[in-house]
């Protein structure tokens, strides 16, 4: 028979060893208490700690009257104090005991929690799940306990640990026993949660294939494929929070920033890298990149693709420098020590060197400039001699000499990205000229469209806005540059949207990229992560890593959607999920056409009286009158969208309108496939047209 599963408290709080057995209630009581009164105790350190960083926040803002570094100061404490403060969300979620003989720091028990707590002696109370030594509670397992004697996991309510699962690496049987004693797994209990509001974050319950993912190297470029419920979005925000841990002083100062689809998607996610105490990451979409463009068209697909097609870099380049030039009349360049009169000729010859010089079509404008400086300040020198003409003087004459400035300004035009995109695609000629031998005729004419009245008027789309980031590169501006860049749902960029994203990272490789090939459904969106590494410009050190368990989304659920997977992404493997239990989806089929909306109605409000969060995902043309019959707005249980806007969302229960119409879409399948995986509990599809053909 096997010995009693002990637990051994952390004898360097309560002054000596404290041993429990799971099979004695009594026992398994006293140690429950006390690790409540060691939590308790930790949540009484964090407010001395709040209390003394406000003394030095108050003290810091006293000095930075007249001192700056004590306004930077300040700053940063003001920050600390903000991750310090008590937002309700548990502090600490369990604990691990080395095996003896190798005790760290004079002890070998260590308190695992969402941020580092310590006492006045500096000693820790609580660390941080980011820090080494928490490495083993994620994914010690009994083949390879990585050193632990004891894993403790607490499930908790609030503050009050309401019970204890304990993992015995030497006792392979304890596992069981808890299991069999009716203590819930923490994960289970997190994955059976009802969906309501804004994305949680899941510290407590990390997979070991997802810690592994979250603290791989910042220098790697990586990329995660991951199926629907895989915790792809939750990987990457943790992984954000997790390097700005580890390169704390490099990442303040360069940044970290967050790209997702949409603001749905960012206002989903909007809550946990505070909650995980990092503020300063910026969080925005592609198209917040460049806020001065306001979306106000929309492409067709075919247009799109060929928006977002690599091509269209070259054809950019060309417009850059389209009708580039010297004027047909000589130019009179004004100083102090004279007028120098510059023929056609001579502008030519600079104009020519200036192009041939390469790089960004801005730097070789400024070449030209500064090259017909030294051409009048030698013509001067050798008039008056070196010694009386100074270069400076020149090039500040020649600056105030409004003619001379706009003659040259018509040979070699100064434009904006936005302008040169906006003459480019609304200019007929100069589309032709920029993309002749690189477009194909039929294609020039389908992207050609006419121009607004004024630049404020312009109908930028979505494929427009990487046109306009690759015209402003080319053009010579610099994007703002960040130390790690995450982008999620990536599984729908373009060639030339991948470019923009790549020029956000300072080095070109520190880069997180997750998404999901089956969930691709926008035109001109690449097919395997092999082309994306290829579209960033092969970063070195590129490897793409996979999640293959799925989480949250119920297997009846999963394997439903999972008959989509041969004709959208048949060199995938169809996502398995954890959770085995759960009903398969409900199908209802209506036999009246007019009969749909009102059924849809119904369940849906049926749903909503036992679920917090409830989706009703159709197509647009059913997704509008539905939205009449529902209100809209923070807060209310039922959400009307169309596929499209579902990445990455999740849902208690989910109703599915009218596959059919999703399927026949542009993309209808993926979004499809995106549809039937958005449910964590329960999911209905109600339908009056025959289901299609894979999901029959």
């Amino acid at each position: 028979m096997c010995a009693k599963p002990l637990v051994r408290v952390a004898p360097w709080l309560y002054g000596g060893p404290v041993s429990a057995s799971v099979e004695s209630q009594a026992d398994g009581s006293a140690v429950k208490h006390a690790e409540q009164a060691y939590l308790d105790e930790a949540y009484r350190h964090l407010v001395w700690m709040g209390e003394r960083t406000s003394a030095a926040a108050e003290d810091a803002a006293e000095r930075a009257k007249a001192d700056w570094n004590a306004a930077v100061a300040h700053g940063r404490l003001m920050d600390r104090l903000a991750s310090i403060s008590d937002d309700r969300r548990p502090l600490c979620f369990g604990r691990i005991d080395e095996e003896d003989g190798a005790p760290r720091q004079g002890r070998s028990s260590w308190y695992i929690g969402r941020r580092h707590v310590e006492d006045p002696s500096g000693a820790p109370v609580v660390v941080d799940w980011r820090a080494p030594v928490a490495i083993p509670f994620y994914r010690a397992t009994y083949l390879d306990p990585l050193g632990l004697a004891l894993r403790r996991r607490f499930i908790l309510d609030g503050r009050t640990i309401t019970d204890l699962l304990d993992e015995r690496f030497d006792d392979p049987d304890a596992g069981a026993m808890a299991a069999a004693a009716g203590l819930p797994d923490p994960l289970l209990a997190e994955l059976g949660r009802a969906r309501s509001g804004p994305m949680r974050d899941i510290v407590a319950t990390i997979a070991a294939e997802q810690d592994r993912i979250i603290r791989s190297p910042l220098e790697i470029p990586l990329i995660v494929q991951g199926g629907p419920g895989t915790g792809k979005t939750a990987v990457a925000l943790h992984r954000a929070a997790y390097l700005l841990y580890e390169h704390r002083d490099y990442l303040s100062r360069q940044g970290v920033l967050v790209l997702g689809p949409n603001r749905r998607f960012l206002a989903y996610i909007a809550e946990v890298l505070p909650s995980l105490g990092e503020l300063t990451v910026v969080q925005t979409t592609l198209a917040g990149l460049i806020p001065s463009a306001a979306i106000r068209g929309h492409d067709s697909r075919a247009v799109a693709r060929l928006k977002g097609d690599a091509r269209m870099a070259e054809v950019l380049a060309r417009a850059a420098v389209d009708g580039v030039g010297p004027p047909s009349q000589p130019v009179a360049a004004n100083t102090r020590w004279g007028t120098v009169h510059l023929a056609p000729g001579e502008l030519q010859a600079l104009i020519g060197a200036a192009l041939e010089s390469g790089g960004a079509a801005g730097l070789r404008r400024s070449r030209f400039r500064r090259a017909v400086i030294r051409r009048v300040t030698l013509e001067l020198s050798e008039r008056r001699g070196p010694a009386l003409v100074g270069a400076e003087e020149v090039a500040a004459d020649l600056r105030r000499d409004a003619p001379f400035q706009k003659a040259l300004d018509r040979g070699w035009p100064n434009k904006s990205a936005a302008a040169l995109v906006r003459s480019l695609l609304g200019r007929g000629p100069i589309l032709a000229r920029a993309a002749g031998g690189i477009l194909e005729p039929g294609e020039i004419r389908l992207m050609a469209r006419p121009p607004a009245r004024s630049a404020a008027e312009e109908p930028w789309t979505e494929a427009d806005i990487a046109l306009i980031d690759e015209a402003d590169s080319i053009l010579g501006s610099s994007a703002r540059r960040y130390g790690h860049v995450v982008i999620d749902e990536a599984q729908d960029l373009s060639p030339m949207a991948w470019r923009m994203v790549a020029r956000r990272s300072a080095d070109g490789r520190s880069l997180t990229v997750l998404g999901d090939l089956a969930q691709a459904t926008e035109p001109g969106a690449l097919r395997r992560w092999e082309d994306v590494i290829s579209a960033l410009g092969h970063p070195e050190g590129a490897a793409v890593a996979a999640l293959s368990v799925g989480y949250r989304v119920p297997r009846p659920i999963m394997e439903f959607a999972n008959r989509l997977l041969p004709s959208i992404a048949p060199d995938l493997s169809p996502t398995d999920s954890v959770r085995p239990w759960g009903d398969p989806p409900v199908l209802i089929s209506v036999g009246a056409a007019a009969g749909l909306h009102q059924e849809v109605v119904a369940r849906t409000r049926a749903l909503a009286a036992d679920h917090q969060s409830v989706a009703v995902v159709a197509a647009a043309e059913r997704a509008g009158p539905l939205r009449d019959e529902f209100p809209s707005g923070p807060g209310q249980i039922v959400s009307i969208i169309e596929p499209v806007e579902a990445k990455g969302l999740e849902f208690d229960a989910v109703v599915v309108v009218e596959p059919a119409d999703i399927f026949g879409l542009p993309g209808g399948p993926g979004l499809l496939y995106i549809a039937l995986t958005r449910a964590v509990q329960e999911m209905l599809v109600v339908h009056h047209a025959e289901l299609p053909a894979p999901l029959r």
